[in-house]
């Protein structure tokens, strides 16, 4: 798709996950046994042709680029195009909730003005979802656009306070933007923002330079002082987004893979979400293991029950332990007669034989990376 270029923003506020994104961005953040959360907005552009992705790194962006090296495993290592390193700004605490920050963009102004692509694709990198962008550029150009914003609906009100809900005529061009808190007057089902949008890559410029002169703002808020004077156009995905804005959404979004519905909505054999691809052998289970609709990755071992848990690679469950509703990074060791519910433990934890750690299913219970508990 060489009409289009793609912006990843990763840039944001980390300590909505706690622990879990301490050393680590949330775009880094592992996620279904296998995958880091950038990997579905990286993957949905690389499957719907977009061979030139920016991606809009915060200050500390190593296991970023742990994971992404060259992007060869995205098809990204290229001499035309490819995956580009954009350096974010470091935001105050006042800036920090800020999604999509034009001083961003404009810090790497040059990635936009060396390309002739006539559309800019902005994801952030939060977000469990597989999307086809090519019928939302097709529509975008075919109204002729200047920004297109993409939605869903709910018939109830969606969690968070970020949400932005959109109002539209009946020939979907967009004539409102509301936050959670003001939702009066809106009509059911409840269109809302999915913090992904195309907009024309000359006005971007534009605004870039229009803007130069305050120090931080959100590019949705640009957007929205102009609604009147742009054509800005909306269009409804209707497929699975798992928003992750905090641990609880962190939690349930993993554990929403256990549904074959979510599943077959996320892993399309045509659109294959793309991770790095690292050799392990296949997993072992014991003969007293137990294991019941759960995710189990490569290199795992399983001696003691496991329901309804995701396994990352390497994980360790002695004979005798009872894991429920988990989520259980790479590495970790669970020693004998343990019991673990609801819990999300991180990497290389080793938990000691005995132990009982149980959390809520809307507060589970975390332990931080290479901890001993």
């Amino acid at each position: 798709m060489s009409s289009a270029i793609g912006i990843i923003s990763a840039n944001m506020n980390s300590s909505v996950l706690q622990g879990l994104a301490q050393e680590r961005p949330i775009a880094a953040v592992p996620f279904g046994g296998r995958y880091r959360l950038l990997d579905f907005a990286l993957s949905s552009m690389v499957n719907s042709g977009i061979r030139t992705v920016g991606l809009v790194t915060p200050q500390q962006y190593r296991p970023m680029l742990d994971h992404l090296g060259a992007g060869k495993d995205w098809s990204l290592d290229r001499k035309s195009g490819g995956l580009f390193i954009l350096p974010g700004a470091i935001h105050s605490l006042g800036q920090y909730d800020i999604r999509f920050s034009l001083k961003d963009i404009a810090l790497n102004i040059e990635f936009l003005e060396k390309d002739c692509a006539r559309n800019v694709i902005i994801s952030s990198s939060d977000q469990v979802f597989n999307m086809d962008f090519r019928p939302i550029i097709d529509h975008h150009d075919q109204v002729e656009a200047d920004v297109t914003l993409v939605y869903n609906q709910s018939n109830r009100p969606v969690k968070g306070q970020d949400i932005i809900y959109i109002r539209e005529n009946e020939k979907g061009r967009i004539n409102g933007l509301s936050k959670n808190n003001e939702m009066s007057g809106l009509d059911t089902p409840r269109k809302y923002f999915i913090d992904l949008f195309i907009i024309r890559r000359e006005l971007l410029l534009k605004m870039i330079e229009g803007y130069r002169s305050v120090e931080n703002i959100e590019l949705i808020e640009v957007i929205a002082q102009h609604l009147g004077e742009l054509k800005i156009q909306g269009h409804y995905f209707g497929g699975y987004v798992g928003r992750i804005h905090s641990v609880g959404d962190y939690f349930q979004s993993n554990l929403a893979l256990l549904r074959e519905e979510i599943r077959k909505d996320l892993f399309i054999s045509t659109q294959p979400i793309r991770t790095k691809i690292r050799d392990n052998p296949p997993a072992k289970f014991g003969k007293k293991a137990q294991v019941k609709n759960s995710l189990i990755s490569s290199g795992c071992t399983i001696e003691g029950a496991v329901e309804n848990t995701i396994l990352s690679r390497g994980v360790v469950i002695e004979e005798g332990c009872e894991i429920q509703n988990c989520i259980i990074m790479s590495k970790c060791v669970i020693g004998k007669g343990s019991k673990l519910q609801n819990v999300i433990l991180d990497k290389f934890v080793a938990v000691n034989e005995g132990n009982v750690l149980q959390g809520k299913e809307d507060q589970p219970l975390v332990i931080s990376k290479k901890a001993i508990v």
